[in-house]
């Protein structure tokens, strides 16, 4: 099982770039829109100065002031609209291809975070028990690790493996190994708090990580699922009756994922073939 747990994290560590990065990259592109977006303004509102501008110093030097009123020569008037509406128009035609430009942009983001978003939630839950997948290990677990890190938190992680299920499932189908699969999830979400990342590794192999636990205060939790498992098995009616072994240990400061899983994977290895004790 250790060689497998080995080959598992090496297979998710191997994934190309997370979702959760290209989602981060679209807000950020979304963020530079807005900005250009105030930048087009900026830019209209300069032009509308330079025309102005531009309007006064054709006009100034043909004004002639008589009896207090400003007249213009009659001569300049026509190049002067004209030329005015042929500036109006381009600026409005080059405005509003701009603005159609970002409108669009704008929306092909929007919709591809929506379902980069969709894709990021439906990849990284398990169907079967809606407990976190293997997937999710590295996204999650390792922003846990850094913030213990940071803060000086304890975190402990547990490894839990159900006993004699691929016996179970391949005797009874797998219509009732996914229904065992399924109350055991239940279990999980029923004891751990809603703070703990729940995952399901693949096949019987379950995960919790408890952020802002020791080791002992791990004891708690783990204590109730062994009763509210054994309440589910009197309660079960069923002929077989359903356990699993664990193994858990507290995240050492500065160590990485690869790390605590593999001391949890030895804990979990030892009490499966009751060998001695691994610290």
């Amino acid at each position: 099982m250790s060689t497998a747990k080995g080959a598992l994290m090496s297979e998710v560590r191997q994934e190309q770039p997370s979702m959760l990065a290209r989602a981060d990259e679209i807000q950020r592109q979304i963020h530079d829109l807005s900005s250009r977006d105030m930048q087009l303004w900026s830019i209209v509102s300069l032009v509308i100065l330079v025309l102005t501008a531009g309007f006064l110093a054709l006009i100034a030097p043909n004004l002639v002031w008589a009896q207090r009123i400003i007249r213009i020569e009659q001569a300049y008037l026509p190049q002067l609209v004209f030329g005015l509406i042929c500036l109006v128009v381009l600026f409005n035609i080059y405005l509003l291809s701009q603005r159609v430009t970002l409108n669009s942009t704008r929306k092909a983001l929007i919709s591809e975070l929506v379902l980069n978003e969709r894709l990021e939630s439906l990849s990284l839950i398990d169907p079967l028990t809606q407990l976190f997948n293997r997937r999710a290990l590295n996204e999650l677990i390792s922003h846990q690790l850094a913030r213990s890190n940071r803060n000086g938190t304890p975190l402990t992680i547990l490894i839990m493996d159900l006993n004699g299920f691929r016996e179970l499932n391949s005797k009874l189908g797998s219509m009732e190994g996914n229904r065992v699969l399924g109350e055991f999830s239940r279990m999980l979400k029923k004891v751990f708090r809603g703070g703990d990342l729940l995952f399901r590794q693949g096949g019987d192999e379950f995960l919790a990580v408890m952020p802002d636990t020791s080791e002992p205060q791990a004891e708690n939790p783990l204590q109730r699922l062994l009763r509210t498992l054994e309440q589910w098995n009197a309660e079960n009616g069923k002929h077989y009756q359903l356990s699993f072994t664990w193994g858990m240990a507290g995240y050492v400061t500065g160590t990485s994922l690869d790390d605590v899983l593999r001391t949890v994977d030895r804990k979990l290895y030892q009490k499966q073939h009751n060998l001695a004790p691994v610290f």
